[in-house]
């Protein structure tokens, strides 16, 4: 298919505003830019903007003429972004636009997160902001701040800002789906800190163990999947190297964000010299074992050994061996299912990161559950393993799930205008993702009726994020007849 502009695909208003954001660095924790654009945004339409203290902004747009009289809708997405890369990619997130180009039937990034998600939800909103032509009632547009780093912007909502009884949700991620419910989520953080070993056996050599080429992932929308984590691949090496090969731990770094399936880790290791060919040999070894175990799943596990300089310390050896035993014996992927969803996850653990400095071992994790119960259980459990190894654990960011209503007046009226605009049902879905929109309706105060959707997107939280064009044109479409039907 011949390559075209951003700009030039439709609806041209959407992609003209999410060009725009692609313009704009905008990771998690950096929204003073993006938020700025957001306000100016809408004065430049004369709309009443509003920003409160933790940076989320509300433009307010009348009703259109015939409408005053209806009930008001919130349209909502979140304004930041996972900011993924490869390792070897020179981007800086905070200060570089986003190199997004379209391919076939898609728009994707070169080598770092598209920002898709959930850019492509606030350009649509804009696309309604700013349309003076379309048929809708009072609109309440919000625009959330770090949405991936714990919620924060939804959390920090007060309940007066709000008139707003319908809220539609622009974060969700397969076109055709209307999404009702979604998991909550909780932090938890181990930390294990001791003093640096600079006693290093004489005649030792360093080598720098790397894993990349994993596809990582969205840590709720794939975690179903049963992709790698680089994480637990490479501690899975290092036991053996530890137990068989006199590998002593130096350091060890994989994985970023909590909300990311890890794609990459890397370890430095000393051994005697003479059992650097033996080293070698077995990282090959486990190269071939990790692409033959995912076959079909992963495509092409890079395993390397390279010889460096020796490091000024090590990770003392009781240390070295209770981190290396607690990541093996701590879980990752799905723990249970919905029973009333099948194909869905209940519950899951993302084994998120794990980095060493300066006398400090810090491992990250993300549990998610649609049960609060089973979410305590399983923030318990992964405490448990990492006390064994006696490391100081916090559970944090708690957040509650989005429970689902199958009765909503908001959600029939929206299956009626997909049945009537495309000929079939829409598919009513709960999605273990984590979604702002539990938050947001306990801190509203009063009762709002909310269901999520939106395009087609693919990898979300990495490098190989890209977003369906033609979903985009199809979600537009429709968020505009939805508007003018609820109105």
């Amino acid at each position: 298919m011949e390559t075209k502009e951003i700009i030039d695909l439709k609806p041209q208003n959407v992609w003209r505003h999410f060009y725009e954001l692609t313009r704009i660095p905008r990771p998690t924790g950096h929204m003073k830019e993006v938020t700025k654009f957001m306000v100016n945004f809408g004065k430049s339409l004369d709309l009443e903007t509003v920003q409160d203290r933790a940076g989320n902004v509300l433009i307010r747009k009348p009703a259109s003429k015939g409408y005053e009289g209806k009930q008001t809708v919130i349209l909502q997405a979140h304004l930041d972004m996972v900011p993924q890369k490869n390792t070897d990619i020179q981007h800086d997130f905070t200060k570089d636009p986003i190199d997004a180009y379209v391919e076939g039937d898609r728009v994707k990034a070169r080598f770092t997160t598209l920002g898709a998600d959930n850019g492509i939800g606030v350009a649509m909103i804009m696309a309604v902001l700013e349309d003076k032509l379309l048929q809708h009632p009072p609109i309440e547009a919000l625009f959330t701040v770090d949405e991936e780093g714990g919620m924060n912007g939804a959390f920090a909502l007060k309940k007066d800002l709000f008139t707003g009884t319908l809220m539609l949700n622009l974060d969700s991620e397969q076109e055709g789906e209307l999404c009702v419910g979604c998991a909550g989520g909780a932090d938890v953080n181990a930390t294990i800190q001791y003093k640096d070993d600079t006693e290093i056996e004489k005649g030792d050599v360093a080598f720098r163990i790397s894993l990349k080429g994993l596809k990582g992932g969205h840590s709720g929308a794939q975690i179903h999947l049963g992709r790698a984590n680089a994480i637990k691949l490479m501690n899975r090496f290092l036991k053996n190297a530890v137990r068989n090969y006199e590998a002593r731990l130096a350091s060890i770094q994989g994985g970023s964000l909590r909300n990311a399936i890890p794609r990459e880790a890397f370890a430095v290791i000393t051994i005697p010299e003479q059992l650097s060919e033996d080293l070698i040999d077995l990282v090959l070894e486990y190269e071939d074992l990790f692409n033959e175990e995912y076959r079909g799943i992963e495509e092409g596990i890079i395993f390397e050994a390279e010889k460096v300089k020796l490091p000024k310390s090590l990770i003392p050896a009781e240390i070295q061996d209770d981190i290396i035993h607690a990541i093996e014996g701590c879980p990752h992927g799905v723990i249970s299912m919905l029973p009333d969803f099948p194909g869905v996850v209940e519950s899951s653990v993302n084994l998120a990161a794990v980095t060493s400095s300066k006398g400090k071992i810090e491992v990250k994790l993300m549990v998610r559950s649609s049960s609060e119960s089973r979410k305590e259980w399983v923030c318990s459990s992964v405490e448990s393993v990492f006390l064994l190894a006696g490391a100081k654990v916090e559970i944090n960011s708690d957040y509650p799930g989005w429970q689902p209503n199958i009765d909503s007046e908001l959600l029939h009226t929206m299956e009626k205008v997909y049945l009537e605009k495309y000929g079939k049902r829409p598919i009513v879905s709960v999605i273990h993702a984590g979604l702002e929109c539990g938050i947001i309706q306990s801190n509203i105060g009063h009762n709002v009726d909310i269901v999520s959707f939106g395009p087609t997107i693919t990898g979300a939280h990495s490098p190989e994020e890209s977003v369906e064009i033609e979903s985009v044109e199809k979600t537009y479409e429709y968020l505009v007849s939805v508007l003018e039907e609820i109105g």
